[in-house]
């Protein structure tokens, strides 16, 4: 079985079929994000004219050219669903020609790499604004192996994304189990309580003295602890507040839905700018911290959170806000079902995120693998 060089023009087709009819709707538009899959618009579409968005059907591609500013990655998505989405005027859309020696699955995993992110980056070209060409796109040369060992390793990358969306799947669904029993517990008990009679803030004299910038952490959207974004003097380590287990930890001026955290994993040290705070003594002996996590993660909390923002440049949510929340208080035995469920949640997010970072670095195995096995039956 032979290797075979091409270049990808050879390989793949421009796509430039409009919504001309207007067949296709708002529910049919999509972005691209940077993990390479369709995302849904988040572009104001207030009295936008969908004529001229271009047609993605399904085992189509679709990628943004411009590549600077972009996290050292080209914007690329495969359509692998049923469904026919609509995509920017400036997109480009193409499709395989000839799936007699190219799997269109096989074509994505060998853009979904590091190597052909890199690959795109260096051959784009422009001064404020750099961009990968439809021509750029055409001149790369790609070597295939058979189709048939290209399909071999395609069930291998589909499998592991498949466990994916299966995990993924079972995530949606735990969520609303545990949204819709806190609904149905607060209809069994309307009595709702001052948060602020169960909580305490952390003393303004409990900062960092003597730990070091690796225990820095700040807060996701997605309310678990990461790496800050930016670069902290050594100098100002000293403002900077101490989380201990059981905390929890928002900023004030950026609170939404799920961006705050309960702190599990050890002492950390963040920004002198974030809440801190902690269940007091009477708040220990009526709640389990894990079902107010949850209660926090709701749209609900978001949406109050939201309505209670004070400020016009910068709205801020202070503690005394947190303080004035009111909260159902179900009773211990439903509460930890919820945080039960939540733990749950928790670790199939885990085995997600291993999943998604497995998918990522599998591509270029995969590639290698194919490559290699053609190449080893190439001698024989």
């Amino acid at each position: 079985m032979k290797l075979s060089e091409y270049k990808l023009g050879e390989l793949i087709e421009l796509n430039d079929t409009r919504n001309d009819d207007e067949k296709f709707t708002l529910d049919d538009v999509r972005g691209i994000s940077i993990q390479k899959i369709f995302i849904d618009t988040k572009a104001d579409m207030s009295g936008v004219s969908l004529k001229p968005y271009i047609i993605v059907k399904p085992d189509a591609f679709a990628y943004v050219t411009v590549t600077s500013r972009n996290g050292g990655k080209i914007t690329l998505a495969h359509n692998d669903s049923d469904n026919v989405y609509i995509v920017s005027s400036s997109y480009v859309v193409f499709s395989v020609k000839r799936p007699d020696i190219l799997c269109s699955d096989y074509l994505f995993m060998y853009f979904n790499r590091p190597e052909f992110d890199r690959y795109a980056r260096f051959h784009s070209i422009g001064s404020a604004r750099e961009v990968f060409s439809w021509e750029d796109m055409c001149a790369v040369t790609i070597t295939l192996p058979p189709l048939s060992i290209q399909e071999k390793y395609v069930r291998i990358y589909n499998a592991v994304r498949e466990n994916l969306r299966v995990y993924e799947r079972g995530l949606d669904d735990l969520k609303l189990v545990c949204e819709g029993f806190i609904e149905e517990s607060s209809k069994k008990n309307p009595a709702r309580y001052r948060l602020g009679d169960f909580i305490q803030a952390s003393t303004v004299n409990n900062r960092n003295l003597q730990y070091g910038a690796d225990l820095i952490q700040g807060v996701s959207s997605e309310g678990e602890f990461m790496l800050p974004n930016r670069d902290t003097g050594e100098s100002n380590l000293r403002l900077y507040k101490i989380v201990n287990d059981c905390a929890f930890v928002y900023n004030p001026t950026v609170l939404n839905t799920g961006s705050i955290a309960y702190r599990t994993e050890g002492l950390c040290i963040v920004s002198h700018l974030y809440i801190v705070f902690y269940l007091n003594e009477e708040g220990r002996r009526l709640i389990n911290p894990l079902y107010l996590f949850t209660y926090f993660r709701r749209k609900e909390f978001g949406r109050e959170v939201n309505f209670r923002n004070f400020g016009s440049a910068r709205p801020e949510f202070s503690f005394q806000d947190m303080c004035d929340v009111s909260i159902p208080i179900p009773s211990l035995e439903i509460q930890e079902s919820i945080a039960n469920i939540y733990k749950v949640y928790q670790k199939r997010k885990s085995i997600c995120e291993k999943l998604k970072s497995l998918i990522k670095s599998i591509c270029p195995v995969l590639i290698k693998g194919a490559l290699d096995e053609a190449h080893s039956q190439e001698g024989n």
